[in-house]
């Protein structure tokens, strides 16, 4: 089985006194569905930064989709987060740009032609229900319509790996089921490994999928 994160003994700090996340081990695999848990301040959003390497770590070895992220360069950063997508609690979207050019941000990056960009990005939008709404900018949606437009954007390049930082945190009861079935439908049909941080795994999420939970800096499987 493809391994798409592997940790071991993987150490985070911010500073040399300020440990995160003290000596992780843990095994990711292809078309793994996981939520990662734990308290406000346990490390969570840390952990899922480390993964696309905007944190490196400070102790332990780190391999996404077979690349290490220890010691990596520039170049090779780039090239590894080409093959990750990101969906924040936020969106982070562009507001000075509309939602088919925003989905198409990652394309743009690739240098994808503008002729198959269009395409791949209606196919998206109408996935997640938002090709209606292509024209729009950002300021005109709602948090739940602007969240699925994030998620579009963030599989717009196929990726191996969605990161999603509390992808329901600030949406509705309706807007949160939407977005999970979005979710759902993702690893089934794409086949994409998907790693969730959130404070709480849903009741009503019915698919296999595998739990780490954070505390006292530890990354516990639960069974």
């Amino acid at each position: 089985m493809q391994q798409i994160i592997s940790a071991r003994n993987l150490t985070l700090a911010y500073e040399r006194n300020e440990v995160v996340i003290n000596s992780a081990n843990l095994d990711i695999f292809a078309n793994d569905f996981v939520f990662i848990t734990g308290k406000s301040g346990s490390g969570k959003s840390t952990l899922l930064k480390s993964f696309y390497g905007e944190i490196t770590p400070s102790a332990g070895d780190l391999n996404i989709c077979m690349t290490s992220l220890v010691d990596i360069d520039t170049k090779k950063l780039s090239e590894l987060r080409q093959r990750i997508g990101i969906i924040f609690q936020n969106y982070r979207l562009i507001n000075e740009w509309s939602v088919e050019r925003n989905v198409m941000l990652p394309l743009i990056i690739k240098g994808i032609a503008q002729s198959v960009c269009k395409k791949q990005v209606a196919k998206l939008l109408k996935h997640v229900n938002m090709l209606h709404k292509a024209d729009k900018y950002p300021m005109e949606l709602s948090g739940g319509e602007q969240q699925r437009v994030a998620m579009a954007r963030a599989l717009a390049h196929n990726p191996n790996l969605l990161l999603c930082d509390e992808p329901t945190g600030n949406l509705d009861e309706y807007s949160s089921d939407v977005i999970w079935s979005l979710l759902k439908s993702a690893r089934e049909f794409l086949g994409t490994t998907i790693v969730v941080v959130t404070h709480h795994i849903p009741p009503t999420f019915r698919i296999p999928y595998r739990h780490f939970s954070i505390e006292n800096g530890g990354v516990h499987e639960i069974a």
